[in-house]
This record gives structure tokens, sequence and C-alpha cells, in this order.
């Protein structure tokens, strides 16, 4: 038989049991073996044409991509790895019953880490706040808390500048990280966090130089609207919470990584609603989304970071596989960035694949990632470790992913810091 499926054995639906999950009974995972980019292809384009929900796309050779038929799609599913002679076996035969059992075991390792600082664990919305208003309450001559306006459900959307010169010196340049903008990507909130406390409360004396001569903006969850609802009623919700019933009286938000103005609605994008790729009526319809772009005006700003989970990728522009003028540069920073992660993985982990996210992965267009790189000289999509948990890693690994992200961090950002030097040279 091989990998390759010849018989398909269908969930047995005997067993009810009550819960927010339900709605993923009847859904298994599966893991493709991709053989080429025409394999990874037919993914693409099952991704957009049957709104198939694709977890890790995969890098052909290297590592696999991992995808959750419905049994709305599931058949065509099937019968396009069938055609194409891709071989596929089931990773989590049963979704509904895997989430709930992550579930209750976060709540055991919660009930006994109760005291866990919020970067160690997967923080909610209140818990996140709390932290910001008391970095900045008891670093005030370093860090500014800034309200960047509501969410669609009127959330504050909170991130933090940190400056030893109050963001007034023009020859530091800016490092721009945000995470969240997928909601069921919880891992990267903690990052986020960790890269804050690093900075203010832990600052370690070889690291000085990262805020004497860098200032940092720093937007723990994007889309809180979203997080906030994957943990309350759909574990893998990824959207944001817009409802606009003029067009969807069921379907609520978009993709906010594809809600950016460039190349907008043209390139791995879906025209339902209900899809995980719908990128909104229009460009920046989306508050949080306009929060970004609003960010990203400030000139100093050298290096914009978005991060994702997961798969071990660190991708930049452009979505369409044309390139900036500077992906030389790109590639290098990028390069080292992973590199430096490389060195702190766990064993089992891949190794970082740098590269343009179309040629690497799969076209797109209104990314954050892609934006970014309009505006500024270097824009990352940083896709962080999913082992084999994909977006239910446990909270057990969340120290060693935010130790690792933190060395390729330290090290894009001293990168960074030089080619600033340069650019502000030949601009005077």
């Amino acid at each position: 038989m091989g990998v390759k499926i010849l018989s398909f054995l269908f969930l047995n639906f005997s067993l009810v049991w009550c819960g927010k999950h339900d709605i993923y009974k009847g859904c298994s995972v599966y893991s493709v073996l991709l053989r080429n980019t025409d394999d990874l292809h037919t993914l693409y384009k099952l991704e957009v044409e049957s709104n198939l929900d694709i977890w890790q796309h995969g890098l052909p050779g290297v590592r696999e991509a991992v995808v959750m038929p419905t049994p709305e799609n599931r058949d065509v599913f099937f019968e396009g790895m069938e055609r194409n002679g891709i071989g596929f076996y089931e990773k989590i035969h049963d979704v509904a019953q895997a989430l709930k059992k992550n579930e209750n075991d976060q709540l055991e390792r919660k009930m006994k880490r109760n005291n866990a600082v919020p970067f160690s664990k997967y923080p909610r919305y209140a818990e996140v706040d709390e932290y910001l208003e008391r970095i900045a309450r008891e670093y005030p001559d370093i860090v500014t808390l800034v309200n960047a306006g509501p969410s669609f459900e009127g959330r504050a959307v909170k991130y933090l500048k940190i400056s030893t010169s109050n963001f007034t010196d023009p020859k530091k340049p800016i490092y721009f990280m945000d995470a969240t903008i997928h909601a069921r990507e919880w891992v990267t909130t903690p990052v986020a966090l960790y890269s804050i406390h690093r900075l203010v409360e832990d600052l370690q004396n070889d690291e000085r130089d990262l805020l004497q001569d860098i200032d940092w903006i720093i937007l723990p969850i994007v889309n809180p609207d979203g997080y906030e609802y994957s943990h309350t009623d759909d574990r893998l919700w990824r959207r944001t919470r817009s409802y606009r019933p003029e067009i969807s009286e069921t379907c609520y938000g978009v993709d906010g990584n594809r809600n950016f103005d460039i190349n907008f609605n043209t390139l791995g994008i879906s025209s339902d609603p209900c899809s995980n790729v719908y990128p909104g009526p229009e460009p920046f319809s989306e508050p949080e989304t306009q929060y970004v772009r609003d960010i990203l005006q400030d000139d100093r700003i050298q290096l914009y970071l978005n991060i994702h989970s997961h798969g071990n990728y660190i991708l930049y522009g452009f979505g369409n596989a044309t390139l900036p003028h500077n992906v030389l540069s790109l590639h290098q920073v990028g390069a080292s960035m992973g590199a430096s992660i490389d060195t702190k993985k766990l064993d089992k982990a891949g190794f970082y694949a740098v590269g343009n996210s179309n040629l690497v992965l799969y076209g797109s267009s209104g990314s954050a990632q892609d934006y970014g790189q309009l505006v500024v000289p270097f824009s990352y999509t940083l896709e962080l470790p999913g082992y084999e948990y994909s977006f239910e890693v446990p909270d057990d690994y969340i120290d060693q992913i935010n130790v690792e992200t933190w060395a390729g961090i330290v090290d894009s950002a001293r990168l960074v810091k030089l080619f600033y030097a340069e650019r502000i040279n030949s601009e005077s």
C-alpha cells in the first residue's frame, strides 16, 4: 500500500457528546507528502476553490503539509489527492476529541502553574492587557502604552513603545513586531510578550545595545476579537469577527492577512465570505488592520516582523513572486535570523526555511508582510514551530519557543541597525 491511500475509513458518529468543539465532529487531519511544487499548487487550489483548511502548507521534499478537510469538502480532497497521486495519511482521527483533550490538558497545567507569567502560558486578552498596563506603569521612563483604538467588537487594541529617548532620536531605527493577526495561532502572543520582558524587565548586560540603539513597537494581539473567540467558542477560528449582514448573514470576519492594500483580492484568496482566505470587501475594511497600517507609516521603522504559527519559516515579499529591490539584504537578514534560532531549537524541530513567500510556499495578496515591504526596508512573516502539534502546541514548549525566537530577534535587530545607519548616512 505504501503511503497511497486505497480506502477511507469514515468516522463512527455513534459517540455523541456535547461541547464547544462539536462543530469539528466528523473532521480528521491529514499529513500530505509533497513531492514537488505541483503537489503544493494542488493543495493551494483546493484551499481557494473548496475552502480546504490548510494548517501547514509544507515544503516539497522537506516537510509535510497538514490539512483538515470538513465533511463538506472531504471527498473533493480525497479525489484531488488520488487523481494527482499524492500520498497522505491520517494524523488526527477525531479533531473534536483532540481539541477537547487538549483543552482539558491545558486546564490541568493551568491549575498547577497558576502563577505563571503571561509569556509562559497562553494568556487571555484580559491578562495581556493587564500585563501591558503594568509594564507601562512600572517603567514609565522607557515604556509608553498606546491604545490604537477599538476592535470591531470594542476591545482596545494596545501596544507598547519602548525607548530610552521617547522616540525622539532620529538616529535610532524602530523594530516593529506584532502577533495573532490569525486568531488560532496562540503561540505567537507569548513571543511578543517575552520580547517585552527581555527588553524591559530582564535586559541582559550583553543586550543593552538593543535598548540604547533601537526603539521598539510591540503589538501582542492584532486580532483580539478573534483571539477571544478562539478561546470561548471555536479553537480553530482564524479570521477577525466583523459582521456585515449585507454580505453574509451567517459568516463573520475576514482574513486579516489578506486585508492589506497591496495586490488586494488577486491571489490566494476566495470570494466566499465564509472562507478562511476571504480578504474582505475592500482593503483595510477591518479596524485592526488599519492600526497596523498606521503604525507602519513611521519612516524610522527599519524592520517589521509579522509573527505567525506554524511551520518554521522566515518569509519575505512579494506574494505574487516578484522580488523587492533589496532582496539580497532581505535574504541575508532573514537567513541570519533563522540560523540564530536554529542554534537553540529542539532536535525534533525542523530547520527554518528562508525565502520569498510565493516561491517557498504559495501565492498570496493583501498580506501584512507585503504591505510592510511597500513602506519599510525589511518586512518578514515569521512562522513559529508547531512540532507535531500544529496549533495545539502544549504550553510546556512556550519557554523554549520564546528563548529560541528571541535569539533570532536579537540577531535581526543588530543587523538592521547597521543597515539603518547606512541608510541615514546616505540620506544626509
